[in-house]
């Protein structure tokens, strides 16, 4: 039978790495997603894939990420192709195996719904995969929903994922988020690949983000247009704002679509589900091509939508707004994200073909009053990973009164990427006392002399992770500096005007670093430059404990420091800030 080989559409990013002529690690496991039973695909240390299929009478055969690199397999005498890639992005990828010249599915991986296709995934273990692991904590359900559209004049399906305590008290409603996938995708995305119902339980468990009801519907419905699928790929009939130029030009058609969802999905919801019918209630977030339908929709609809979400998919300039004092009556929360490899290592750059620069236009919004935040998932691009951390950080700003509070009491609306900080208040400057912040714990430590260092805040950007098992040398304190914040643009904390010793405790402990060279970075504090930072270099090695005393005086009530990525992105244990008067 002659096959033709799948068109791709870029769903995930180049490999992270680059191709090493060494061999692998042989430390391989078979891959989380790998069908019962079955040993292949796997995944080692290095985040490389080792796939293996037996095709006797194949004459060639090659393992191919969606949008991304093909690795020809090797045959050996049993008959076996195998082969391995150089190292990947943490996270899911998309692939295929292409047996003399027709992509098929991978019989030893489960099936994902990507590129217009049902194909195979795999999972490169990340570090931060905590947020999404299944723990032992209440679970909400997962609801296949059938509903009847009038406008597609069918049956269609979405997925209804509905908080723990939403069987457990009958009388109580809940707000509601609107939450589409990409491009070549369907409505299973959020629930399979992107783990909504695990971010969100875990988030509710840990006391986080209000509960509320996620709705996950196809954006293909009949009549739209869009890249694989749907008449009208080339553009749309429909009146506008119907639709949005996604990368390469290619035209969506997002009108049949938002039809769909206002004049049928919404009310159908409402008639069924125990939700908060009223517009402060209800959210709209999406990543790539969702992302765009959710900045069409929500801008055209500002009646129905007061939180904005958009994932790897553009953002909202202050030009795109008709009428700014109604924006600003209407909207709570405005998120943009991106993975930093979408940003070509420009952590702020621009987007081509997605509205200009995400975070210049975010900070204007910010300017002008409105509550704004642009997240930057590190190390990863235009993949799942990014997007599951996009909906951890998204998730807790939902609902919420602080942000409308704080902009109103401050003047000023928030940017922070971290939930933890961004609900707290500015601290008040203290006179004479010793601050001590623990980066990345959401608790307070207890050092070995007894010192009690807070719980992080003052960090606007990046993110947190925890190695708790860690051995750490050079210190009596280990727990200090087994959580970090990394990836983040600045640190910044109010004090009475005078002299200070800032002490900014590093380590080590990403295990992806390997020896001097590897994390370079350079920060500035109260205007004291130090270039070219590595923490291997000056603590002597991985795992291993490093304080630096800077001198500092302040004259504007204000302790700042920025950090500034070079290779790898910068990280931080702990940080001391201590009165010299």
């Amino acid at each position: 039978m002659k096959t033709a080989i799948l068109s791709l559409v870029l769903l995930s990013s180049l490999p992270a790495l680059a191709q090493t002529d060494q061999p692998p690690v042989e430390d391989f496991k078979p891959s989380s997603l790998n069908q019962p039973g079955k040993q292949f695909p796997q995944v080692n240390s290095e985040r490389r894939v080792r796939a293996r299929i037996v095709a006797p009478q194949a004459t060639s055969v090659a393992f191919q990420f969606l949008g991304g690199a093909t690795y020809p397999l090797t045959k050996g005498d049993d008959g076996a192709w195998v082969g391995v890639t150089r190292p990947q992005d943490e996270g899911f990828h998309y692939y295929q195996l292409v047996i003399d010249g027709a992509g098929v599915p991978d019989p030893g991986s489960l099936y994902f719904y990507g590129g217009s296709r049902w194909g195979s995934g795999v999972e490169v273990p990340a570090q931060d995969r905590d947020f999404y692991a299944v723990k032992e904590v209440p679970h909400g359900q997962l609801r296949q929903t059938l509903y009847y559209s009038k406008n597609a004049q069918a049956v269609l399906r979405c997925f209804v994922y509905t908080p723990p305590e939403y069987d457990k008290d009958p009388a109580k409603r809940f707000p509601v988020l609107y939450l589409q996938h990409g491009g070549g995708e369907d409505e299973t995305g959020w629930g399979n690949q992107g783990h909504a119902g695990l971010i969100m339980d875990n988030l509710i468990a840990e006391g986080k983000t209000k509960p509320f009801i996620i709705v996950m519907a196809n954006s293909y419905v009949p009549g739209a247009g869009g890249p694989g699928r749907g008449p009208g790929a080339a553009g749309g009939t429909n009146s506008a704002p119907a639709g949005g130029r996604g990368p390469g030009g290619r035209m969506f058609d997002f009108g049949a679509f938002s039809r769909v969802l206002i004049d049928d999905l919404i009310p159908f919801i409402d008639a069924n589900f125990r939700t908060l019918t009223d517009q402060p209630n209800r959210a709209m977030a999406g990543l790539s091509m969702g992302g765009m339908q959710t900045r069409t929709i929500t801008l055209a609809n500002l009646d129905k939508f007061s939180h904005i979400g958009v994932f790897s998919g553009g953002s909202i300039a202050l030009t795109n707004i008709a009428d700014l004092d109604v924006f600003k009556q209407k909207v709570k929360v405005v998120f943009i994200s991106y993975g930093s490899r979408e940003l070509g290592g420009n952590r702020g750059g621009g987007r081509g073909g997605f509205g200009g620069d995400p975070k210049a236009n975010t900070e204007a919004l910010k300017a002008a009053g409105i509550n704004s935040y642009f997240y930057v998932s590190p190390d990863t691009g235009h993949e799942w990973q990014s997007w599951r951390r996009s909906l951890h950080q998204f998730a807790p700003l939902l609902f919420q009164d602080h942000p409308v509070q704080m902009a109103a009491a401050q003047n000023v609306t928030e940017t922070s990427t971290t939930p933890s900080t961004s609900a707290a208040a500015t601290p008040a400057p203290a006179a004479g006392k010793i601050i001590r912040i623990k980066a990345g714990k959401a608790e307070p430590v207890k050092d070995a002399e007894g010192n009690v260092w807070m719980a992080e805040q003052g960090f606007e950007g990046g993110q947190t992770i925890e190695r708790p098992d860690l051995e750490i040398a050079n210190t009596k304190s280990p727990d200090l500096y087994r959580a970090e914040h990394y990836s983040m643009d600045s640190f910044s904390w109010p004090v009475p005007n005078g002299k200070y010793m800032v002490k900014l405790h590093f380590a080590e402990t990403y295990e992806g670093i390997n020896g001097p060279g590897e994390r370079v970075f350079s920060f500035n504090v109260q205007g004291k430059e130090f270039n070219d930072f590595d923490p291997w270099v000056k603590a002597g090695g991985f795992a291993k404990a490093y304080v630096e005393i800077v001198p500092v005086e302040v004259t504007d009530g204000n302790i700042k420091v920025t950090f500034t990525p070079k290779v790898e992105n910068p990280q931080i244990c702990a940080i001391e800030i201590i009165p010299q008067n």
